[in-house]
């Protein structure tokens, strides 16, 4: 759960670039292409390219269009930002169809829709059931050729991005690399990340007269591809993609992308952090552009063996010495030349001149001798079977075509690309080596609270050198005809088993099977063993249930049982992987949630004061009190406690052979038998939650640029009960995660411009930010009501909620309209589809609906939407919901000022950059909306001591 983030570099899924000429090539023969699809691809007249890919999976098609803008196009001083601000502005609608017309036909087709912008390219994607492809290609041809806003619109988005950069501003990698670049680059685009520079963004209001010349330039069909993948009839594709599309006019811009000039490093960027963190080293070299194809793949080969789990360097520095608790690379795979970068977060301040020469010691060790040839022939075929695993359903496969076909708008690029990594040699890496890894291109930067030591300014590489019986578990099998096979084991144990004043236990005790090794094999070992197979084996801790998932290529399923399941059967346990892993853990607590997150940490928080003095009073984490508590002795006993027979069903997924079923059933059976049988969801007495009275206020405060706000109260209502899906179109309506068609977006977001986004739940949902549906195997026996409000500026905190309640009282008193109802429910229908598409998804929800005891979850829940009335919502509403008894939990800066403001209730007001004449009366009557909290029921909170016990 706790995993440090090791990319063994960007190898499965190169950024691609545009720009460059289409050398004629001899074909290939299909045996030797990586991608085992039937593509149709032409290019329209105006020269738009469309790419058609019938994937084998039914009911469901995406549609990728990726513009060939990134950042890297924003050649006007301060204008940079622009490429991100469009990814927004396109959903500002046209004259045929505005923003609610576009969502009205979204939401009818259950689709999924949204955009993201990189260095080099813009990708917006939708997926859908695919009844509605037709439509969804009208309306996408017609944003892109109509796209129509206002100023007053240009402005409000303006601030949406600011509250975007506001978000991410708690992140110290997104600092760091921005430092990174700035200092890198003394000429070229890159020198900005995607955002932009903060100075560009704060000025963003005033430019509406030049973005209108950025769309012009820029969005054009020569500069485009259409990437429709599915259940499709690619003739129908291409016919249909003709009749909407050949109208778009091509454009004749040339940008003056200016060239970096030769690097003339070694420099230094440091970035001084305001809030307690642990301190960050990264280092950087100048490296080739991506369409240098045979040196960026030999790159990508050798970050990934020289600085991967499997790595001398990460055994050395994060599992023996313990200096550096995550060690990740990237490998840049820009269009133009870009950085190579290593980063490392040190435990130690002290220790930061010794990492960072560690670091420049294996790169100066790949200048100097050839790697073994066999990691090398391991690494390339990790890379294979890894990209193939990323093929498990129609969105995936639409996603990385439309990453690869960017760079020529060309569906053969990816095969391309693989067959140059099939060729790297050592003498390749070699060379690529000793041209890119030099002093003149060396970048080092660094992140803090306190002053690095004073040598860290001074870095230089090395000089070069001369050259057992017992009953089976209970099985959910899901045979497909997916190559990779999966295997979940689910234990009914969980962080609710947590001994009190040993809070953590529970992740720490899955930590130690699946990052700490087996008697047999170290971790270092195991990870050297899986690597040549693309093998995984991870685990995910919640209140209820521990999960272990495995992934595997058929082909190899022997050699990856004969490693993975001794960690389970017979753990190491040694003391330095306890102490590596007790040391992640408390570092997940106080960096990743309480120093580097707001957002979550809010979320978390509210968790733990609704059910304070439960089992689920906690995060899965623990607290820092309970896992400094925790003794190694206690991990071995909890193991053996809890991940016995008796506590565990087995989830088996794709084209498995028989005899991996019945290896695995022998081999599980020498688990401790433990007593009775799993428990599920109806044999586990209620969680007696706090029931807020009034509004009951917690104030975290934190060192931090923006406010988070998140506010719930507890409901008996869990998946298996007959309201859920009722309360779940509720939920839907008012904050669908990430959708932009939800009431609360709308009113809070898109009409006034506050934040990023707002949503709301019935159902625990973890890591928010980066999923669109909520993580399988998250079951518990008492969930909350909740609204998330991504954060505002500060000033803003005190309207935002009261938006937030005004709506959601709005919603009880007069319920949801019948149209609201039906577009809803119908889109939840096909949505669920889209909930369940890949692997992962489909083998957790099977494993949840056991420990529910409902039917399947895809069936049974459209199942119950047919059957559902507005009157059965519009009475779950008014008795689960409120606006009134809800405990909220916000993180600031100035906590005091806010406690006061909030304790005197008076008018909000609210400031706009454009004038919203539409908004002033509603304003006025949100802004006298009572909140009515007692001053006794605000209390403010040090960060520090957030998660503490």
């Amino acid at each position: 759960m706790f995993r440090s983030a090791v990319a063994v570099c960007a190898v499965l899924l190169p950024i691609l670039a545009a720009g460059a000429p289409v050398a004629k090539r001899k074909p290939v023969p299909p045996q030797e292409n990586i991608l085992p699809f039937a593509a149709s691809e032409k290019t329209l007249d105006n020269g738009l390219r469309v790419i058609a890919v019938p994937t084998g999976f039914p009911n469901i098609v995406a549609v990728y269009i990726t513009v060939q803008t990134g950042s890297r196009n924003e050649v006007e001083p301060g204008k940079s930002g622009f490429a991100h601000f469009f990814e927004h502005m396109m959903f500002r609608g046209t004259p045929s169809y505005p923003p609610e017309a576009y969502q009205a036909i979204m939401t009818k087709a259950g689709a999924t829709s949204n955009a993201n912008t990189s260095d080099d390219r813009t990708i917006y994607y939708t997926t859908f059931a695919k009844d509605d492809l037709p439509k969804v290609l009208e309306v996408e041809a017609d944003r892109f050729q109509h796209l129509t806003y206002s100023p007053e619109a240009f402005k409000t988005e303006a601030r949406a991005i600011l509250g975007e950069y506001n978000k991410n501003s708690a992140n110290p990698i997104a600092k760091l690399d921005e430092a990174q670049r700035d200092a890198a680059y003394t000429t070229h685009t890159y020198k900005h990340t995607t955002m932009g520079f903060i100075k560009d963004i704060e000025d963003m209001p005033n430019q509406y007269d030049y973005s209108k010349v950025f769309f012009r330039r820029w969005y054009r069909p020569e500069k485009a591809a259409i990437i429709v993948a599915g259940d499709i009839d690619p003739a129908n594709v291409l016919a249909l993609v003709e009749k909407y599309w050949s109208g778009w006019k091509r454009g004749d811009y040339v940008a003056n992308i200016p060239p970096e000039p030769p690097a003339k490093g070694p420099v230094y960027a440091h970035v001084a952090w305001p809030s307690p963190t642990l301190p960050w080293v990264t280092v950087a070299f100048h490296g080739p552009s991506f369409l240098q194809m045979k040196e960026q793949a030999a790159l990508d080969t050798a970050f990934a063996i020289a600085f991967g789990e499997t790595s001398d360097i990460y055994k050395k520095l994060v599992e023996d010495e313990q200096k550096v608790d995550q060690l990740f690379a990237d490998t840049g795979q820009n269009v133009d030349p870009s950085l190579v970068t290593v980063y490392a977060r040190v435990k130690n301040i002290n220790d930061a001149v010794y990492v960072r020469d560690e670091i420049l010691k294996t790169f100066g060790a790949m200048r100097s001798k050839p790697l073994d040839a066999q990691r090398v022939n391991e690494t390339k075929s990790n890379a294979r079977y890894s990209f193939l695993r990323r093929l498990d359903n129609t969105n995936a496969i639409a996603n990385v075509l439309a990453n690869f076909a960017l760079y020529e708008r060309s569906y053969q690029t990816a095969n391309r690309y693989y067959r140059a990594l099939a060729d790297v040699t050592p003498a390749d890496i070699e060379a690529a080596a000793q041209k890119y890894f030099s002093d003149a291109n060396l970048v080092v930067a660094t992140l803090s609270k306190d002053p690095m030591p004073a040598a860290i300014e001074k870095a230089a590489l090395p000089p070069v050198s001369a050259n057992a019986a017992g009953a089976a578990p209970h099985v959910i099998s899901q045979k497909t005809v997916l190559p990779n096979v999966m295997v979940k084991m689910l234990f009914t144990a969980g962080s609710a088993n947590d001994p009190q004043g040993k809070e953590g236990l529970a992740a720490l005790a899955a930590s130690m099977i699946s990052e700490a090794g087996s008697k047999s094999m170290r971790t270092d070992e195991i990870s050297k063993a899986l690597y040549p197979i693309a093998g995984s084996f991870s685990n995910q801790v919640d209140k209820e249930i521990t999960t272990f998932t495995g992934v595997v290529h058929r082909d190899n399923w022997h050699r990856f049982l004969e490693v993975v399941l001794p960690q389970l059967l017979s753990p190491g346990l040694r003391q330095e992987d306890f102490q590596r892993l007790k040391d992640l853990q408390l570092n997940h607590l106080k960096q990743d949630l309480r120093g580097n997150n707001d957002e979550e940490l809010g979320k978390e928080e509210l968790q733990n004061v609704l059910f304070a003095g439960t089992p689920y009073g906690h995060t899965a984490a623990g607290t820092i009190a309970g896992i400094e508590a925790i003794a190694l002795d206690d991990v071995r006993d909890f193991i053996a406690g809890h991940y016995t027979r008796a506590n565990l069903v087995v989830g088996l997924s794709g084209d498995y052979p028989q005899a991996l079923a019945d290896e695995l059933n022998r081999q599980l059976a020498d688990l401790p038998a433990g007593q009775g049988a799993p428990k599920r969801r109806a044999d586990l007495p209620a969680i007696n939650a706090h029931q807020p009275s009034g509004l009951e206020v917690e104030i975290i405060q934190k060192e931090t640029r923006a406010t988070a706000i998140s506010m719930g109260r507890p409901i008996p209502i869990t998946r298996q009960d007959p309201d859920f899906a009722a309360l779940n179109v509720a939920r839907s309506w008012l904050g669908e995660h990430r959708a932009s068609s939800s009431h609360l977006y709308q009113r809070i977001r898109e009409a006034r411009g506050l934040n990023y986004g707002d949503y709301a739940y019935i159902e625990s949902f973890n890591h928010p930010g980066f999923q669109f549906f909520p993580s399988p195997n998250i079951g518990r026996r008492s969930q909350l009501f909740e609204i998330w409000i991504r954060p505002v500026v500060p000033v803003n905190a005190q309207m935002a909620m009261r938006i937030a309640l005004y709506e959601v009282q709005k919603l009880i008193d007069n319920g949801m309209s019948q149209e609201d109802f039906e577009n809803t429910r119908d889109f939840l229908m096909k949505n669920v589809y889209l909930m369940t598409a890949n692997q992962n998804q489909r083998l957790g929800y099977a494993l949840d609906s056991w420990w529910f005891g409902m039917p399947e979850f895809t069936e049974s829940m459209r199942s119950r939407y047919a059957k559902l009335t507005r009157d059965d919502v519009n009475r779950a509403i008014k008795k689960y919901f409120s606006a009134k008894d809800l405990a909220v939990v916000i993180v600031t800066k100035d906590a005091q000022a806010l406690r006061d403001q909030l304790a005197a209730d008076q008018f909000s007001e609210i400031k706009y950059d454009a004038p919203k004449p539409q908004l002033a009366q509603e304003d006025k009557i949100i802004g006298a909306y009572k909140l009515n909290i007692a001053p006794e029921k605000i209390r403010i909170v040090p960060v520090d001591n957030v998660f503490g016990q």
